[in-house]
């Protein structure tokens, strides 16, 4: 009886505060001021061969505010370079970004964010991940919420796409995590970085903030690079913030068991100090949400 009142009343507060963000969590707004600014969109691609081409197709819908797409591949061993190759030759704003060795001390995704970076002439840097869908007229939106809002940073936290059974029994974790943890609303009232978040699939800078703060050399050897830019960002005195995007961004980051798993020993399960952590958190998720139903 003890244990199902603790269950109960650990629920009920996860509840409260999952419809409080769902409730009161700002979303980038539909309006679209013209603006006449160059935007670089910016993605590292390691073995995207299957997810580029939806991907580019999202971001050409943007329109002319687009002036260039960087493609960095990061030494795929599938048909990557072809793919760019082959879209490159439709729209010139599509380039690849040459791959040099990884110098030592830094991970993976962050040092190709940062040749992107090195190479880029727009006055907005734009990252994205190759698995994310843009709807239309989003970069606009996205800017001018930052103009209105004084942001130098905004981040979009995306709508999850979940198509096989074990996408929808496990995936709904990463947001859960978020939903019922982060107090959103106090992320747009108080300035401090233990109030930041970012989601690394959508990521926009003004380049000038970007290069001030050393981008994501200043992050180099961080797995979760995203929200660290988001604490670096409130450290430094600059305006950054994480809206909910999940009309403006879509992933699939994961469609088996297997890449999930993978993914969360890589991903997710640094996350907590503890290794016992990550599993009484599945635990957790597994007798409140799956054993009742």
């Amino acid at each position: 009886m003890t244990l199902a009142y603790v269950l109960f009343g650990a629920t009920l507060f996860l509840l409260c505060l999952a419809v409080i963000n769902a409730l009161a969590w700002p979303r980038i707004r539909r309006t679209a001021k013209p603006a006449s600014v160059r935007v670089s969109v910016l993605i590292p691609a390691r073995n995207e061969e299957a997810n580029l081409p939806d991907c580019l197709a999202s971001v050409l819908r943007q329109g002319e505010i687009v002036s260039e797409i960087l493609v960095y591949d990061d030494h795929s061993t599938d048909g990557t370079a072809d793919v760019i190759r082959r879209l490159a030759a439709k729209d010139k704003r599509i380039r690849a970004v040459p791959a040099t060795p990884l110098l030592s001390g830094w991970c993976g995704k962050n040092f190709a964010c940062a040749q992107l970076a090195n190479a880029a002439t727009g006055e907005w840097f734009l990252f994205l991940d190759a698995d994310a869908r843009l709807a239309d007229e989003v970069v606009a939106r996205m800017l001018t919420e930052m103009i209105t809002r004084k942001l130098t940073f905004l981040s979009c936290w995306p709508r999850l796409e979940m198509l096989s059974f074990w996408e929808r029994a496990l995936m709904p974790l990463l947001n859960f995590v978020v939903f019922s943890i982060f107090p959103a609303p106090l992320s747009l009232w108080f300035n401090r970085p233990s109030l930041a978040l970012a989601h690394g699939a959508c990521l926009l800078f003004e380049r000038s903030a970007y290069e001030r703060l050393g981008g994501h050399s200043a992050v180099r050897d961080q797995i979760f690079e995203d929200t660290r830019l988001a604490q670096l960002w409130r450290a430094s005195g600059e305006r950054g913030l994480c809206l909910d995007g999940q009309d403006v961004v879509r992933v699939r980051m994961y469609g088996s068991f297997g890449e999930i798993w993978q993914g969360f020993q890589k991903n997710f399960y640094p996350a907590f100090q503890y290794g016992v952590n990550f599993w009484l958190f599945l635990l957790f998720h597994l007798v409140v949400f799956w054993l009742p139903f």
